[in-house]
Order: structure tokens, then C-alpha cells, then sequence
């Protein structure tokens, strides 16, 4: 069988979403659960929904781009 590029796929999806979940702010920044934790902390990113916990992309995104030289 054929293997599908399923990781890029979801990674498309993921760009035009407001909102993601921990592990795909993991897929979106490359990086383990406390790294993405952490930098969707520094953002002020975090969306609590109930029980839910939703990470800002627009301002993830924004908070790489000022850090970075």
C-alpha cells in the first residue's frame, strides 16, 4: 500500500483554523507539549472553553514573528 502524507495535510488544515488544541499547536510549531504550552503562554494565547483548552493561532503566530531576529 501506498503510505499518505496525512502530517502535511492536517498541517494545511491547521493554517486556516482561529483555534487549536494542544496537540495541534504541537504539529503547528514543531515542538514537544511543554514547549508549545509554554509559547502559547509567553502569546497570551490560551482560550478556555469549559473544560476545553484552545490556543489563539493569530496571536501564536504574531508572537513568533516578534521574536524572532
Amino acid at each position: 500500500m501506498k503510505k499518505t502524507n496525512s502530517g502535511t495535510k492536517q498541517m494545511m488544515d491547521m493554517q486556516n483554523k482561529i483555534a487549536v488544541s494542544t496537540e495541534e499547536l504541537q504539529l503547528l510549531l514543531s515542538c514537544g507539549r511543554k514547549t508549545a504550552i509554554k509559547i502559547g503562554h509567553s502569546a497570551e494565547a490560551r482560550i478556555d472553553w469549559g473544560k476545553r483548552v484552545l490556543w489563539n493561532v493569530n496571536r501564536v503566530k504574531g508572537y513568533m514573528d516578534e521574536i524572532s531576529e
